[in-house]
């Protein structure tokens, strides 16, 4: 295990400021989109805390992953956007930026759906290691980790974020 203590609740908070400042620059209401899991957890918590009146949307990576014929179907979840997003504004929310790899996959998602007038990418963190051009517009926080270790959101029964490093310290 790792040494590394990330307080997924403070990072939470420094989202939430940002989307209050980031929806101030919206002509018009934004439409927030989870990634699958972390993602829709953010996305889902944040409707509320924003008190946005429309239904999160979420997304799977799934379909357009590169490395389905290895992974096949995940149990992350399904896509559901209920909302039409042709000419919407998007918000896209995940937990952990890493390769880019599943947020490559997602966009692909999102645009078999329709084409958006605009998407901006919102993380809890930006952990580095990209491997596509995919940059998050704001990042609660950027922290570095081998390639060994992962870094996990979970959500307790009373809907209190924290993460969980896991993998081997080189």
């Amino acid at each position: 295990m790792s040494s590394l203590t990330l307080d997924a609740e403070a990072l939470y908070r420094e989202v939430l400021r940002a989307m209050q400042q980031l929806l101030a620059t919206y002509d018009r209401v934004p439409r927030l989109v989870g990634v699958a899991s972390g993602g829709v957890w953010l996305a889902e918590r944040l409707r509320i805390d924003l008190a946005l009146a429309d239904e999160a949307g979420s997304l799977s990576s799934a379909m357009h992953r590169d490395d389905f014929s290895r992974r096949g179907l995940s149990a992350s979840g399904q896509t559901v956007l209920p909302f039409d997003v042709n000419g919407a504004d998007l918000i896209v929310l995940d937990d952990v930026l890493y390769t880019g790899r599943t947020l490559r996959a997602v966009l692909n998602e999102l645009f078999d759906y329709g084409r958006p007038a605009s998407v901006k990418l919102v993380v809890l963190v930006d952990r580095g290691g990209r491997e596509l051009p995919i940059q998050a517009d704001f990042a609660a926080a950027r922290v570095a980790l081998p390639a060994t270790q992962s870094l996990a959101l979970a959500r307790g029964d009373d809907g209190q974020f924290s993460f969980q490093v896991q993998g081997a310290t080189p």
